[in-house]
């Protein structure tokens, strides 16, 4: 049984949403203050964290953020700012997805399974990669078992959940183009209402981190398409 953790100061949205899970079967805590929501999210274990934005104390940005430093909980951010800027804002302060207000429960519900799912299959994947795997592209060497990203002089390379399942999505297709709206699947899930814009965002954070000043960008944009990423060798011919 999934622990669910609702963080919402609407009273009869909150219980609205609790009894709905009760009845999936899910075990769920149900708090309306952020402060102590955060303290909640980083003292219990819970499966996903439903978040809404604008809390008493805390709102749910600075939230996320803080659980992000130290769990890797799935957070589905909950709020009525449906703005490409909003969503990326929220986004990038560590949500793995994000439903504007109002919805319907049957959307919330899936997009809950699936941000468990993917967790599953992440959890899966690393329980079965006993030896730890490195894999080089250029001047990076990326150690997979715990997701650290060196330059050639060793340096980690600071990147967000996203910003490195983008990168190893473009590595392992490297010299193929993949498309905006494969990306969106393979990184945000199946189905997750976001749009291909944030993709570009997301390409935008990785170029500011891994790129050398001065040398051509590791991510090549091929106009309408999508992006790829090209080994040396290939680039020389």
């Amino acid at each position: 049984m999934a622990r669910i953790l609702i963080v919402e100061d609407e009273k009869n949205l909150a219980r609205f949403v609790e009894l709905e899970l009760k009845h999936e079967k899910y075990d769920t805590v149900v708090e309306s203050n952020g402060r102590k929501a955060l303290d909640l999210a980083l003292k219990e274990d819970f499966d996903a964290i439903l978040l809404d934005l604008m809390l008493p104390d805390l709102n749910g940005l600075e939230i996320a953020r803080r659980v992000r430093q130290v769990k890797s909980t799935p957070i589905i951010m909950m709020t009525a700012r449906d703005s490409v800027i909003d969503r990326v804002s929220g986004l990038d302060h560590g949500a793995d997805d994000y439903i504007v207000k109002p919805f319907a429960i049957e959307e919330l519900l899936a997009r809950l399974r699936a941000v468990l799912r993917r967790v599953k299959i992440e959890k899966d994947a690393s329980d079965d990669s006993v030896e730890k795997k490195v894999v080089k592209f250029k001047d990076l060497t990326i150690e997979t078992a715990n997701r650290i990203v060196r330059r050639g002089d060793g340096k980690a390379v600071d990147l967000t959940k996203r910003e490195y399942n983008l990168l190893m999505t473009l590595i392992k297709n490297k010299n193929n183009v993949v498309s905006r709206d494969q990306l969106l699947s393979k990184i945000w899930g199946p189905g997750s209402n976001i749009e291909t814009n944030v993709v570009e965002v997301y390409v935008r954070y990785l170029r500011n981190k891994i790129d050398v000043p001065g040398k051509q960008s590791y991510i090549k944009t091929v106009r309408g398409t999508g992006y790829m990423v090209r080994d040396e060798d290939d680039e020389k011919k």
